[in-house]
């Protein structure tokens, strides 16, 4: 396996946090950091994956035909845009 490197910088509270959870588990602070980027990348790609087999072969101009049927009404009691500040 190759291996890239990165200068990563974190705030000071995050760098103890992941060095305590590191030692608890036996492992070095760039191997925990690691395993914690690859899961985080496996969600993502799965989480993408299966977003495009659910979308399947739908379009954006399907939603919008869909869209526009819909009658002109105010939403129901707690479907409300919440109010910009």
């Amino acid at each position: 396996m190759s291996k890239g490197t990165y200068p990563l910088k974190l705030p000071q509270s995050i760098k103890r946090a992941a060095e305590r959870l590191a030692k608890e588990d036996g492992v070095s602070l760039n191997q925990w950091i690691s395993v914690a980027v690859a899961q985080k990348v496996g969600t993502m790609e799965t989480a993408a994956e299966f977003l495009r087999c659910r979308a399947g072969d739908a379009k954006v101009e399907d939603l919008k035909k869909f869209m526009a049927m819909l009658p002109d009404a105010e939403p129901m009691p707690g479907d409300e845009l919440p109010s910009l500040p």
